[in-house]
């Protein structure tokens, strides 16, 4: 037999699943498919976790989960950007922005968890897991997957199939879609340290020739440390004694934070930029990691790929019980997700080949030019506003936000 569905979401990731929870107040028949089994974890000081931008927090809000994350979540208040080597620097505060913080640290654990449960309350939701796409038949009116399971084969069809498989997307492959990649030559080693002194909510990026080192506040007197550095290196990077890597981190990042007083468990991840030549194919949308993978400098992937969520989510909201896979929803998706989606991209591989490199003379622009972000106010707007994720944030997304402040403001509460 083959199961119908009106959606069906191939990629059971933090994406997929934001996108699942998203569906859930719909009528609609969704179905997310996930090839792993679901991961087990308990809470440790040194685990991996995400910056969640305002942007990201107000999706969140919208979906339902945001007061499901708040125990978990650090408040980030200020962000400080600097090169090492030079004293130019840009500064970037919650309160010029009007807001309580500019993101959130939040452990991948305990968004996983959130939406975990957001799921298994939704009436219309099916999870199949684990299970492989092996096969796609794409039809006039829906697409036919065909599924690989220990049981056996298995397969459904769907009005509307969304790709959130991650960078190397087997639904990309199956359909012929292609993607430019660039190699940045370059590996991200993710830990976490201890600090001598508060941190008081401020993240710091410290860009170097050889990559960019990023501390992001964790509760307590610890915080997230992001260090890439080029790919040839990482082997030995790893192999440092804790404590011979934390005096090589300390040299590069500095004393504003006191001494390292701990080191977490290392993973170094690749680093590459991978863009899929089409946002869409019949019947078929690409978000997030599938749709375009970015390199982790200033932390705009996953927050890229969360309005990706957000964007489809108001589409398909604005279309009732019409057909979601149509060409028209398909067009509309892809001219909501162009702008942010180009501009952001741009904007992350200009950071890294600007400062990834020892050309002679760019010291000095780069040095300028992080001046100017802290002393022109058009320029620092503009910045802040990308930073925070608000320019590609969907109408639907802002509305009701400012509903929700306009109610909470007449009832006499205070944010």
């Amino acid at each position: 037999m083959t199961r119908e569905f009106d959606v069906a979401i191939v990629g059971g990731g933090l994406v997929g699943a934001s996108l699942a929870v998203a569906l859930a107040a719909s009528s609609r028949r969704v179905c997310l498919i996930e090839a792993a089994t679901p991961p087990t974890s308990v809470p440790l000081w040194d685990e991996r976790c995400i910056a969640l931008n305002d942007a990201s927090h107000r999706i969140f809000e919208t979906f339902g989960i945001w007061e499901r994350l708040v125990p978990d979540a650090e408040p980030i208040i200020a962000t400080h950007i600097s090169e090492k080597g030079r004293f130019g620097t840009t500064r970037f505060n919650a309160s010029e922005a009007g807001i309580d913080a500019l993101g959130y640290n939040v452990p991948l654990r305990a968004i996983g968890a959130a939406l975990m449960q957001a799921m298994a309350a939704a009436p219309n939701l099916t999870v199949i897991q684990p299970a492989r796409v092996i096969a796609a038949d794409t039809a006039d009116d829906a697409v036919t997957l065909e599924l690989g399971r220990d049981t056996g084969i298995e397969r459904i069809r769907a009005r509307l199939v969304v790709a959130a498989d991650g960078a190397r997307s087997i639904m990309r492959d199956l359909l012929g879609i292609t993607a430019e990649t660039r190699d940045y030559g370059q590996h991200a080693i993710v830990s976490a340290v201890g600090l001598s002194r508060p941190h008081q909510g401020v993240a710091y990026e410290r860009f170097t020739p050889d990559g960019p080192l990023a501390l992001i506040p964790k509760p307590d007197q610890y915080a997230s440390l992001v260090w890439t550095v080029p790919s040839a290196r990482t082997g030995d990077m790893l192999a440092l004694s804790d404590g011979d890597y934390l005096a090589a981190a300390q040299e590069v990042f500095g004393g504003r934070l006191g001494r390292f007083t701990a080191l977490g468990a290392r993973r170094g991840y690749p680093l590459a930029r991978v863009m899929s030549d089409q946002l869409t194919a019949p019947r078929t949308v690409f978000i997030g990691n599938a749709a375009q993978s970015l390199h982790p400098v200033a932390a705009q992937g996953f927050n890229l790929g969360l309005r990706d969520v957000a964007a489809l989510a108001s589409r398909l909201a604005e279309t009732g019980d019409a057909d979601p896979g149509s060409a028209s929803v398909l067009r509309d998706y892809e001219q909501l997700r162009a702008r942010d989606r180009g501009r952001v991209s741009d904007f992350t591989d200009f950071m890294v080949r600007s400062f990834s490199n020892r050309i002679p003379g760019l010291a000095q622009a780069r040095h300028w030019g992080l001046v100017a972000v802290d002393l022109a106010p058009p320029l620092r707007a503009a910045m802040l506003r990308q930073h925070l994720g608000q320019l590609g944030l969907p109408r639907a997304i802002i509305a009701s936000r400012s509903d929700s402040q306009s109610s909470h403001a007449e009832s006499g509460g205070t944010a």
